[in-house]
């Protein structure tokens, strides 16, 4: 009998379907843990991008008590009274020149108000306002204005002119209708420059703008409208129109000096 010595067994044993190669078992261990992970850590990533872009980029719309809240809600009860005002001398006269401004200005302000209705709503903003009115404008003292009874804004006519409009025809409803509406666009422009002034939104600035162009421009027509009716307008018009010329001759040569430095 032969006395060889049995080989032992190995002290650690390979569990079944476990490879012993090195690498074999590096690759199997990433797909069991580090793929997952490196899935995982991917998708949270993507994530925190988005939630970042979102952040970053996501139109950020205007507060309630902002100035482009306060001037869309404020102009555009100063519009209605104008359109108002239009409508009525509409009725009241049969002057050609007089009607097709009227006209203008119905048209214009209805859509301006449509416009500034739209904004509030896309804002998620009421429509009313809940403090005092022009309140969002800085450095104006709503309260120290000495405003006649029922006149809720700057340049905005009384009830007793709007009777007065109401009451008259002919020539003497052209010559109010030129009146009120050249007191009311000196208050309409004060509200647009205020808005220029202190908003943000690149729309509410660019409507602003027009407006405050465009009612200069017409506050230089009716006063030539009175002059061919031998009236004039209750306020010094052509001091107004002057201080508007220097103001917007100021803003230009601004304007080229900034850009020449460039």
């Amino acid at each position: 009998m032969s006395g060889a010595t049995p080989t032992p067994e190995p002290t650690g044993s390979t569990p079944e379907g476990v490879s012993q190669d090195p690498a074999l078992s590096t690759r199997e261990r990433w797909r069991t843990f580090g793929a997952p992970a490196l899935a995982a850590v991917t998708v949270v990533a993507l994530c925190l991008g988005v939630l970042l872009g979102w952040l970053a980029f996501a139109p950020r719309h205007p507060g309630d008590s902002s100035a482009e809240a306060g001037f869309a809600r404020d102009m555009s009860e100063h519009h209605a009274q104008a359109v108002q005002m239009s409508v009525l001398v509409m009725q009241r006269t049969e002057d050609e020149d007089v009607r097709r401004l009227a006209t203008d200005v119905v048209n214009n302000q209805e859509f301006e108000r449509g416009v500034m209705a739209s904004w509030l709503a896309q804002w998620e903003l009421p429509r009313a306002r809940e403090g005092e009115r022009m309140a969002w404008m800085e450095g104006h003292d709503h309260a120290a204005q000495d405003l006649p009874p029922g006149v809720p804004m700057p340049g905005m006519a009384s009830p007793s002119e709007i009777q007065e409009l109401t009451d008259a025809s002919d020539q003497e409803a052209e010559v109010l209708y030129l009146q009120l509406m050249t007191s009311h666009h000196l208050g309409g422009v004060d509200m647009a420059q205020a808005a220029l002034a202190q908003a943000s939104d690149p729309d509410v600035l660019a409507l602003a703008g027009r407006m405050a162009g465009a009612q200069t421009g017409e506050v230089a027509l009716m006063r030539d409208m009175l002059a061919e009716r031998d009236a004039e307008p209750r306020e010094d018009v052509d001091a107004w129109l002057a201080e508007q010329e220097a103001e917007a001759g100021d803003g230009a040569g601004t304007t080229e000096g900034h850009d020449g430095g460039h």
